[in-house]
């Protein structure tokens, strides 16, 4: 079949009349039970299967995925590319400058605004996530706001001739069969069933995941506790705003409780509401009482196109086991009904975390960083399937945790809330509450300190970049980082001076163009990360070139690839120099690159070990080899 994804595929699915399988009739012509038809079967193409397959093409392992859908929804969904999320993709040759001249504007969504209504009374202001230009110590990509839409199709043009979408293509069941996987899916417009054999499936298709509910896993957490409402619209908010932009508003009058997302200031935004369903049910709401909450929202009468009206609940779900088998779960998504009052296409997805901290696709995307390369050396001969088992271990406390602080965000938003005195049913008693407590000063300082409180709602660096796999802590504060030099962190990122020898392997340099107040001099020294030296096909070893550090690790690497562990030394002050400054410093001295130390990274980034200048050939060997699950005398 032609590999284009951008096409719905029901056509080209081959239709047998014999249907001698129980109905199913094999994917591309494979007719034997046990026969393996792909390597890894990815059910769903969101922004996680899709950057899952890209994934996995890159280290060379084959997948199809499918599609309960014949084409995305083209609303805006979520908009948040946190930096790990924009790190990963930096280190798999996916361009984040390309990204950047998509999306918001960082000067465009700076702030979070709270507001009466846009025109109306201002609450309060905090800055948007971290997009000053400080936190560009902490990592070489700030946050970038991008519609889920755009995001999806540039990860889909990278691999539009390496992977296989079968669109319209709903998963029926799935049995291991002989080591490998059988799953059933039906043909959504003829109603046929075929199947696909493969060595692993990876179920990408949401909280509602058809994936899971066969499986019979249960899921961790409230199943609902608030009707919402997304209304998509398209509006010139420019003239409305002025000088007070922002990638967020935050509406209190009582008759809308929502949010304002300016995906484009100039034509492109969501409301989210809160749903009263004893005022107005779900099943009564109209377009044009969708349009008054809109114009209520802004203030005043200004034009604009209502493009999509969808209901949803909010929830907090983490599944109790990530595996079963050969099939591994990556739920991230809540599944919003489709509404009466739309046409748009089904299929919309949102956070299976409550949508107040952006926490939920950014969680999804660096579970599929975790799991793919594991699968690789899986399914590649150099690692265990015991390494698999740490898909689980690593990445379940990360989503317990994002849960977590999803809820506590939503509990500060209502905090704040009452202390506006819009808690309240009596929508014209709460409006005369809101605006005496705007005037009253004491109760205005209460509602200064409560916006102040909402900064971990909107600065959440350290769960996106501060957590450590095998630590069972819940961060303090989210918006609290410190850079972790231990085994399970994210290798900490300094800018460094690469050698020419490098060049080769490294990304693109960062283009910090879009930071308008850095001046060159500064630009030239952030141009290549720490993380830049991690390759995502190999463990790789950062470590002094001392005589006796290199002969260990040389002594390493020679043994690791004799049993085929990909593996690659990087020597400081020979490959790279780290760019002088403080934190360049802190990270020599931690590392203890400057005195014989070392570091094993693994391909996702993370730290395996940290190596004292003592540190023999076999203890590297055994650390990498623990970690892959073999032992080093087998």
């Amino acid at each position: 079949m032609a590999k284009d994804p951008h096409v719905a595929r029901t056509s080209s699915i081959p239709i047998d009349a014999d249907n001698s399988s129980n109905g199913r009739t094999p994917i591309n012509g494979h007719r034997h039970v046990g026969e393996l038809t792909v390597p890894v079967l990815i059910v769903g193409a969101g922004p996680v299967g899709l950057l899952l397959a890209k994934l996995l093409t890159s280290l060379d392992v084959q997948c199809t995925i499918i599609e309960r859908y014949a084409s995305r929804l083209a609303a805006p969904k979520a908009h948040a590319l946190s930096p790990r999320s924009l790190e990963i993709c930096r280190q798999n040759n996916l361009d984040t400058h390309t990204l950047r001249n998509v999306g918001t504007a960082r000067r465009d969504g700076y702030w979070v605004n709270f507001v009466a209504t846009l025109t109306g009374e201002r609450i309060g202001q905090l800055p948007y996530e971290r997009m000053d230009a400080e936190v560009l110590h902490d990592t070489p990509e700030m946050i970038h706001n991008v519609p889920q839409p755009v995001f999806e199709t540039f990860v889909q043009k990278s691999i539009s001739d390496k992977v296989e979408i079968l669109r319209n293509t709903s998963f029926v069941s799935c049995e291991e069969r002989k080591g490998l996987v059988a799953t059933t899916f039906e043909d959504r417009t003829t109603g046929n069933l075929h199947e696909i054999t493969s060595t692993y499936v990876v179920a990408c298709d949401g909280a509602k995941s058809k994936v899971r509910s066969f499986l019979g896993i249960k899921c961790e957490g409230e199943d609902s506790y608030e009707t919402m409402m997304t209304i998509h619209f398209g509006a010139d908010l420019r003239p409305v705003l002025g000088d007070h932009v922002g990638m967020l508003h935050w509406i209190a009058d009582p008759a809308v409780s929502g949010f304002i997302i300016g995906y484009d200031l100039a034509g492109e935004e969501v409301l989210i509401c809160n749903v009263n369903t004893d005022k107005h049910p779900v099943a009564t709401w109209t377009a044009d009482f969708a349009r008054s909450i809109v114009t209520t929202a802004i203030g005043h009468d200004t034009p604009f196109e209502l493009r999509s009206v969808r209901p949803w609940v909010l929830s907090r779900k983490v599944a109790n086991q990530y595996r079963k088998g050969r099939v591994f779960l990556q739920v991230r998504y809540f599944l919003r009904k489709r509404s009466q009052l739309t046409d748009a296409s089904a299929g919309d997805a949102a956070h299976a975390f409550p949508p107040t901290g952006g926490l939920g696709l950014n969680s999804g995307l660096a579970d599929a960083h975790n799991l793919a390369y594991k699968l690789a050396a899986v399914l590649q001969g150099y690692a265990e399937d015991s390494l698999l088992d740490t898909y689980e271990s690593d990445r379940r406390h990360v989503a317990v945790v994002n849960a977590q602080q999803s809820v506590k965000n939503g509990k500060q938003i209502f905090g704040l809330l009452r202390a506006l005195g819009t808690t309240t049913d009596d929508t014209a008693q709460a409006r005369a509450n809101l605006h005496d407590a705007l005037a009253e000063p004491v109760r205005r300082a209460h509602i200064d300190e409560e916006v102040r409180l909402q900064q971990e709602h909107f600065d959440n660096l350290e769960l996106h970049i501060g957590y450590v796999y095998g630590s069972s802590n819940v961060p303090p504060h989210a918006s609290q980082f410190t850079a972790k030099y231990v085994p399970g962190a994210r290798l900490p990122h300094v800018w460094i001076w690469p050698s020419a020898s490098l060049y080769g392997s490294l990304p693109p340099p960062a283009n910090l163009a879009y930071i308008e107040e850095l001046d060159a001099d500064r630009r030239r020294g952030m141009q290549y990360s720490s993380l830049d030296l991690c390759a995502y096909d190999a463990f790789t070893i950062i470590a002094s070139s001392s005589d006796d550090c290199r002969a260990a690790i040389r002594s390493a690497v020679q043994q690791l690839r004799a049993r085929n562990v990909p593996v690659r030394a990087i020597w400081y002050d020979e490959d790279f120099t780290v760019v002088p400054g403080t934190h360049g410093q802190i990270w020599l001295a931690t590392l203890q690159l400057s005195s014989g130390g070392a570091v094993i990274v693994r391909p996702d980034q993370h730290i395996l070990s940290l190596l004292q200048p003592i540190s023999s050939a076999q203890d590297i060997v055994e650390d990498i080899l623990s970690h892959v699950g073999r032992e080093a005398c087998a």
